[in-house]
């Protein structure tokens, strides 16, 4: 291993990463390398090799379509991204897939080649290569492989070192990315918003609901479903939830933590993601809805301490909440001297009061908190 090889895998030894990595036909050197400098353990979740056909029919559940195709690579890639997640839940993971046909002991009729892919929850980036055939030997050929894929690892870890790679005159390296949809676009900042049904089909034309509970639901828990419910008896219409990736006080949750929390929501209820920190611009993306929320929040709302210290931005961000049709609608809750706190307990200025509107208790308490849970160590599965 020359010390170019050692460095850069050092370095994404280092860093937050954790990859599944499944190879077929060439390239298993590569586990070899990766578990050979110190940091493996913390870095390499997972190591498939299923060589033979058979072997990587059984791997996918079917026979592929090519054995060795750039297709083929992207979908060993997502695969062993699915399975990283599943390994290591809300860690930042990669899937890394690769096919080759190599030089072996008796001649090829097709070319020498092979497809490498790294998967990440943004997209997919694939690297082929048609090898000038019998101009290397067959670890030759496997080099060229591995500094590839070292390189493509090294991308997507977002490490600054690449490797020098040994190409032929003839031979050009063809590159592709596929992004993961709606939700790979909105995680690259390409859209603000996108809704997640509860069947997990991803939509960035959703048409808005009736009613929209803002939260981080970290964890989600049977109040925030409750409290959906009760607000689209209220609203008349149907209710959501919304997990905003971006607070004015908080750092932006990175990708696999949307997708952790996302998780919780499969088979109970729609939950849209949005670049939206604040309520006016909540109000702009979504106008004529409900907005749900906890008497602390509504609190805030109308605090112009929220608004650095400006009642004219107070006014002008509760204006456009006005102007766009939108409300809100305030469950009671728990405060931190243990008495419950409503809307009646609030003191909301005479000029903002026909925003807000509140759930009795009667129709909705609940009070247990996330805060709660989080501190008492616990995530109870949110009941239907």
């Amino acid at each position: 291993m020359d010390d170019a090889v050692r460095e850069l895998i050092a370095a994404f030894h280092a860093g937050p990463r954790q990859a599944v990595v499944a190879l077929t036909g060439g390239g298993a050197s590569v586990a070899g390398l990766l578990l050979g400098v110190p940091g493996g353990s913390r870095t390499v979740l997972d190591v498939h090799i299923p060589y033979g056909e058979q072997a990587l029919s059984r791997w996918f559940g079917h026979r592929p379509a090519s054995f060795c195709s750039a297709d083929t690579a992207r979908l060993m890639a997502e695969r062993a991204l699915d399975e990283a997640r599943s390994l290591a839940p809300g860690a930042a993971v990669l899937g890394v897939g690769g096919t080759a046909s190599l030089r072996s002991d008796r001649p090829k009729r097709g070319d020498h080649r092979f497809h490498l892919a790294v998967a990440d929850a943004r997209r997919t980036a694939t690297v082929s290569l048609t090898l000038t055939k019998e101009a290397r030997e067959r670890s030759g050929e496997e080099d060229v492989l591995v500094r590839v894929l070292l390189n493509l690892l090294a991308e997507a870890s977002g490490l600054p070192q690449r490797l020098t790679v040994p190409l032929l005159p003839a031979e050009e390296l063809r590159r592709s990315e596929q992004g993961a949809g709606p939700l790979g676009d909105f995680l690259a900042a390409s859209a603000e918003v996108v809704c997640v049904d509860s069947d997990g089909r991803v939509r960035g034309d959703a048409a808005p609901p009736a009613a929209l509970l803002p939260g981080s639901f970290n964890p989600l828990h049977d109040g925030h479903l409750r409290l959906a419910r009760a607000a689209a008896r209220r609203a008349g219409g149907a209710a959501a939830f919304e997990l905003t990736v971006v607070n004015a006080d908080k750092a932006p949750l990175t990708d696999e933590e949307v997708r952790r929390r996302l998780a919780q929501f499969a088979g109970r209820a729609p939950v849209w993601l949005t670049r939206l920190p604040t309520f006016a611009e909540k109000a702009r993306h979504f106008p004529g809805v409900v907005f749900v929320v906890g008497a602390d929040t509504a609190e805030r709302v109308v605090q112009p301490r929220f608004y650095g210290d400006s009642p004219e931005r107070l006014a002008e961000a509760l204006g456009v909440v006005r102007a766009r049709g939108c409300r809100f609608l305030v469950a009671g809750r728990l405060g931190k001297d243990g008495r419950f706190v409503g809307l009646a307990d609030l003191t909301i200025p005479e000029a903002f009061r026909d925003l807000f509107d509140g759930i009795p208790p009667g129709d909705f308490r609940h009070d247990v908190s996330s805060t709660l849970l989080r501190a008492a160590g616990t995530r109870p599965p949110a009941e239907g």
